[in-house]
């Protein structure tokens, strides 16, 4: 410094100050995972020398290995309220260079996703300044708003059948209605206070 004073700065300081940098050194790979209960995002750290793995869940840490000597392999970890199996596979690809895939339920994340969205319709809306997102399991019919699973109420109706719930205080309601088409099935549509709602493509 140009005035010749001596500033002191202790290591405690430092870390404190700089220890997300410390903590991002090694972050290979970046997933977001839309499940039922949300959108989850997955973060993996590898550090190719130092032998570290670390894999965080929604910025939690879920798991850390050090020295890890093997630097191919697999963590597995679940994810979400419905403990959901994940894994992480690390590969080599060529010389100091690894892949790192991403498995949802034994199956690749494309795979997972590709069948998701025949199995889940999901809608985002927005009620009183306050966004929802709705998601219907088609093969259990169960609903989910917001990572909460909600409390329904099923009928048959003359063509086809309704899911009814509330939320915040709106009534909400599920048809599910035969296309007449054998390749596209039954459509559900999300009807909240008497207006349908557009599906939200994730």
């Amino acid at each position: 410094m140009a005035s010749g004073e001596e500033i002191t700065v202790c290591d405690d300081e430092i870390r404190s100050r700089y220890s997300h940098l410390e903590k991002m050194t090694d972050l290979v790979a970046v997933w977001e995972v839309a499940l039922s209960d949300g959108v989850h995002k997955i973060e993996f750290e590898h550090g190719t020398t130092s032998g570290k793995r670390v894999v965080y869940v929604d910025g939690k840490e879920e798991i850390r290995r050090e020295w890890m000597f093997k630097l191919v392999g697999k963590e597995t970890f679940t994810v979400g309220a419905t403990k959901t199996k994940a894994a992480i596979n690390i590969d080599a690809v060529s010389g100091f260079a690894y892949e790192y895939t991403l498995e949802i339920n034994g199956k690749s994340l494309k795979q997972y996703i590709e069948n998701r969205l025949k199995t889940t319709n999901t809608w985002i809306l927005n009620l009183a300044g306050t966004d929802y997102r709705i998601v219907l399991e088609k093969d259990t019919m169960d609903v989910w708003c917001n990572g909460q699973k909600m409390e329904t109420a099923g009928e048959f109706v003359e063509d086809g059948t309704e899911t009814h719930f509330t939320v915040a205080d709106h009534s909400c309601c599920i048809k599910a209605v035969s296309s007449g088409k054998r390749k596209e099935g039954i459509i559900h549509t999300l009807i909240v206070d008497n207006r349908e709602i557009p599906e939200a493509v994730e």
